[in-house]
């Protein structure tokens, strides 16, 4: 096939489009105010009460540690923390800050009660963070200024200001970091009817007429996560445009998500080969970590905090000692036969 010089720049424009539409989305399906936001209920309940009081006494609410798989809803939380308080919201992830200069140009340029989002927070090194340890409890941000024997360190103060952690590795976080944050809470996978609930939600933002049914097809393979709900939402609402009448009944939804591979279990091609390694490659385990990444060419990190969590949950992999070890609920959902001394795995 031949390509005109402007093809490529019009297939990248179009791409570059369709991510910023997709972008857009995304925050547009984000709630703006606690009351919006569906499920974690007691975390809800937490939050509530100290957004009141910390704003009943005008003062900065207590800092803020958000734990638990990726796309739960912990930057909406942060979000919402700083709308409900009425306060200016900044947000950094914690690779970004890789010296202390990084974190006292942030905290200068606060205003007071600000909300301080910092994502991935386990991955601040740790002379980087140990700067944060005075600003949290005192106001106060050492600086040193100059070197050698003529240095001196200049206090400055720090505008009052909640920090709002987000971690998907908890046990990460060394205890000094962890101890002073005031409110921590983990959140937890999401129940169908809650799923069904944000699906209904996001169709309503989006436009799309979703029947009940349809809500709960997709929820039903959403792996429990409000993220992987939009996003399959946003391509079952592809699917219904093109093949059906744009409404999303339960047959729709069935039929889009089966053209995408996600079964109904919610696994999707990657989780089905992660499994699939185990129980074939490896006689359902044990298998290394660092050999199973390799086994199906992805990052270590990936398969622990992506793949892996839902994994357990459903119970289709359980940790061992020695690595990991496929169940025999793993086995029957590929189609095979689990070994007659599976059991004696675990």
């Amino acid at each position: 096939m031949i390509r005109t010089p402007g093809a490529d720049v019009d297939a990248a424009r179009l791409q570059t489009t369709h991510l910023r539409a997709d972008d857009e989305a995304e925050a547009r399906l984000r709630p703006r105010r606690l009351d919006e936001f569906i499920g974690q209920a007691s975390l809800k309940a937490q939050l509530g009460l100290a957004i009141e009081a910390a704003a009943a006494r005008g003062e900065a609410l207590d800092h803020v540690l958000l734990a638990g798989p990726p796309g739960l809803g912990k930057t909406s939380l942060a979000q919402i923390v700083a709308a409900e308080l009425d306060v200016p919201f900044v947000q950094t992830a914690g690779p970004a800050l890789e010296r202390k200069a990084d974190i006292a140009a942030f905290l200068m340029a606060l205003t007071p009660r600000s909300v301080f989002f910092v994502d991935e927070i386990h991955r601040l090194p740790r002379a980087v963070e140990e700067t944060f340890y005075p600003a949290m409890e005192d106001g106060k941000l050492p600086i040193t200024v100059g070197v050698g024997a003529g240095a001196k360190v200049v206090t400055l103060d720090v505008p009052a200001f909640t920090l709002v952690g987000a971690t998907t590795r908890a046990g990460l976080l060394t205890r000094p970091l962890r101890d002073r944050f005031g409110i921590q809470h983990r959140l937890d996978h999401y129940e169908l009817d809650e799923l069904a609930a944000i699906v209904v939600r996001s169709a309503g933002v989006l436009g799309v007429p979703v029947p009940l049914a349809g809500a709960r097809a997709i929820a039903l393979r959403s792996r429990g996560t409000p993220r992987v709900a939009n996003r399959l939402l946003k391509r079952v609402r592809d699917f219904a445009q093109v093949h059906a009448d744009g409404s999303i009944d339960a047959d729709t939804a069935n039929a889009a998500l089966d053209l995408l591979e996600v079964d109904h279990e919610g696994l999707d091609r990657t989780d089905r080969e992660v499994l699939s390694v185990i129980c074939e490659r490896f006689g359902g385990g044990p298998v290394g970590l660092s050999t199973l990444a390799i086994a199906v060419q992805e990052e270590r990190d990936t398969i622990e905090d992506v793949y892996e969590p839902y994994l357990l949950q459903r119970g289709f992999l359980r940790r061992t000692p020695r690595g990991r070890c496929a169940t025999p609920h793993a086995f029957r959902h590929l189609g095979l036969e689990p070994p007659a001394d599976g059991e004696s795995l675990f």
